[in-house]
Parts: structure tokens; sequence; C-alpha cells
């Protein structure tokens, strides 16, 4: 070879080097910023104050926010509105109306009881819970989650959104309960599903019962769906989340015996398919809407006989049928709909979105609150004035409060 061809090589080379490393030098300062850990950016979990208690007041009221169905913000449609609505309407209307609550009622929690997001019409899961969550963080108020048959059909399974809600701001949401005292620090009790947990409301501040609980808020995984006899039907609630229900409430009376005796804390449930028993309610005096099927396992699981065995469970709150709203007692349970909340959820035109609230109230002694006296419920709806309607009081106590 000629030192010519040579000298004719090298001038071919050298511009073709040049040309890569630029293009290497241009894609690294593209995206390094993504490669590297900016840890200014790391921060810690914004968590509220606890222990949950009852106000000054003597009250304690609850959100309950069924069926959001969130998507992915103002890019997705609102169903079942008026004409004239649809061409503006999205899941900020969503957003709209819980703002609208939260600023109405100031709770002290918000239940979010499953179908938070409607997992097929969002291509990221984390992103559609910070949004449709997002105005509870906003204004700081504890808040609670649990999934309903929708939530895990996009960019995450049930287990990796259970972990997710638990980590975002403000929550109170559990993957599931710890195992018994002396276990592993950390470590979970095996049951079935993902988001079975237990809340407790501590008295009124200064009270006689200030450091204990007098209230008890327990949060079921009813699942998604299943096959069951090669039938596929809804999911419910299995038999080692019964069991695990048993020996919290078990628990609970043991540590507060001696507050009111014999007579153990009321306490309510809030889970997302409805039980199969939700049906009977049709042939009873039932407060609010009943306007379509309940959608429910073919599954017979025992919850209801596990409430009534407890003894405390005084009312169980359900969402998955969107234009039911109504309460109805089982035994002396009382099962309530949350009604539809979400605007991309199905509902029924000129049939106003709505929220229901739950408010406890503190027996008031000689000199000091006590125990839970009266837990009533109502309903708002998102129209102009936010209207309150179907108020009724769901359970009072029949016993006296020691003074």
């Amino acid at each position: 070879m000629s030192c010519a061809t040579v000298t004719v090589n090298w001038k071919h080379t050298i511009p073709y080097l040049t040309l890569i490393i630029s293009l290497l030098y241009s894609i690294e300062t593209l995206i390094s910023h993504k490669l590297h850990v900016n840890h200014s950016q790391i921060r810690l979990k914004r968590s509220p104050n606890l222990p949950l208690r009852f106000r000054d007041d003597g009250t304690f009221k609850i959100l309950q926010v069924a069926d959001m169905h969130f998507g992915m913000g103002s890019i997705t449609r609102c169903r079942d509105v008026a004409d004239a609505e649809y061409g503006y309407c999205s899941d900020l209307n969503t957003t709209r109306f819980l703002r609208r609550m939260i600023e109405a009622e100031r709770p002290d929690l918000i239940a979010f009881t499953g179908d938070n997001i409607f997992g097929s019409s969002t291509t990221d899961a984390a992103e559609s819970l910070l949004q449709a969550i997002g105005p509870a963080i906003e204004y700081g108020i504890p808040w609670a989650a649990i999934l309903g048959n929708h939530d895990q059909e996009s960019t995450m399974n049930r287990a990796e959104l259970m972990t997710f809600l638990s980590l975002m701001d403000f929550s109170l949401s559990q993957i599931n309960p710890p195992l018994e005292d002396g276990a592993e620090r950390g470590a979970l009790r095996s049951i079935d599903g993902f988001g079975n947990y237990r809340l407790r409301v501590y008295g009124a501040p200064g009270s006689v019962l200030s450091n204990s609980t007098v209230f008890d808020l327990f949060f079921l995984d009813s699942g998604d769906r299943d096959t069951v006899q090669g039938r596929r039907t809804y999911g419910w609630i299995k038999d080692s989340q019964l069991s695990w229900l048993q020996d919290a409430s078990k628990q609970g009376l043991k540590q507060n015996m001696g507050n009111v005796p014999s007579n153990p804390d009321p306490a309510l449930a809030f889970f997302h398919i409805p039980i199969p028993e939700v049906r009977d309610l049709w042939y009873t005096p039932f407060i609010g809407q009943f306007q379509e099927g309940v959608a429910c396992s073919i599954v017979q699981s025992g919850v209801l006989n596990t409430f009534l065995s407890m003894g405390n469970v005084k009312a169980a709150f359900i969402g998955h049928d969107h234009v039911n709203d109504f309460c109805g007692n089982l035994k002396g349970v009382w099962f309530c709909y949350g009604g539809g909340f979400g605007y991309h959820a199905y509902g029924r035109r000129n049939w106003h979105r709505r929220a229901r609230l739950i408010e406890a109230k503190l027996g008031k002694g000689k000199d000091t609150w006590t125990g839970v006296q009266r837990i009533k419920t109502w309903k708002r709806l998102d129209d102009g004035d936010l209207s309150k309607i179907d108020e009724q009081v769901l359970w009072e106590a029949s016993y006296s409060f020691l003074k």
C-alpha cells in the first residue's frame, strides 16, 4: 500500500470519528439528567398528624369518595352528562368536585373506596393516582384508599398500587396488616388481597379517653375478578381477611375493656364490591336510590355473619354500582353506597355526581367527652349548592358511658 493511499484513508476516517464523538456527546448531554440521581429532589413522605382523633367539639367526619374512575386529566372525557356539558367536561370536573367537598365539609379523613383510577383510560397509573388524590394532598388531609376492580388495569398490579398509595403524602393506606406483636419489624400478615388494614381513632384532646381508641375503621380488599367452577365472577372478601377482622376486633376489645365495659368500640368497614346480601335490601325500607342491579360475586363469603359475630361493625360503605346511593339495614348492620363520584365513570344524565359523609359524635359526660354516642350520614350533590340530602342516623349508643 502506498503512502498516498494511507493518507486518503485517514482523511476519511478522521471526519467520521469526529462525527461519532459529536453525536455521543450530544446524546449524553440530552439524557444525562435522567441517568443521574438528583439528590436535591429526594424528600420524605409528608405524614399526617397522628393519631387520628376526634375534634374538640366531639366530632369526627369522614368523606367517602367512591368510583372516581380518573383517567388522564383534561384529555379524559366525561360520561353520561348533558350534551351541552360534554364538550368541556373532563377529569378536571372530578377534581373540582373533590376540592368543593373538602372546602365545604372539612373532613378529618377521606376514604377513597376503589376504582380510584380507570386503568384502561390511562397510560401511567402512578401519574393518574397523583392527579386523582391530589386535592387531599393539597389540603393536607389524612386519607386512606382501597382498590376496586379497575385500578390495576393500567401499568401497576394490585401490590404495586397499594405500595404506591401507602407512600403518597398524607396517606394512611397500608399494604396489609402487620404480624402480631413480637414478629419481625415490617413483616406483614399472610392474607388475601392488598389493602386490608385497621385505622384507630382516639378520643377528643383533653378528654378522659384522649389516649384511647374509641372508634375503629376497617378497610378491606374485595378483589377484582375471579373464576369459580368455570364461571367468571367479581371478587369477594376471603376467609383469611375475615379471620384477621375477627382477631383485630378481639384485640381492640381487650385493649379497651376498661373504657366501656362489655361494649366494644363501634366500627365501620370500607370496601368496594358489595356482598350478595345487599340485593335483599330491595325488599326493605332503604334510604336513597336503588337504580341498578347489585353487581357482586356469586360467592357467599360470610362477611355479614362475621360482622354480626364481631358485634361492633355498625355500617359498611361500598361503591362499584355508581347509580345506587342508598343505605339499607341487614340484621342491624347498615350497608351504604357512596354513589358515583367521578365524571369519567358511568352515571345517568341529569343525575348529579355525589359524595357521602359520615360523622361520629362523642357522648358528653359530666366534665369530659366520652365514647362514641351517635353515627350519622348524609350525601352532597355536585350541583350549584352542593345540596345536602338523605341525612340519617345509622347508630346510637344504648348504654351509659362512665362519667
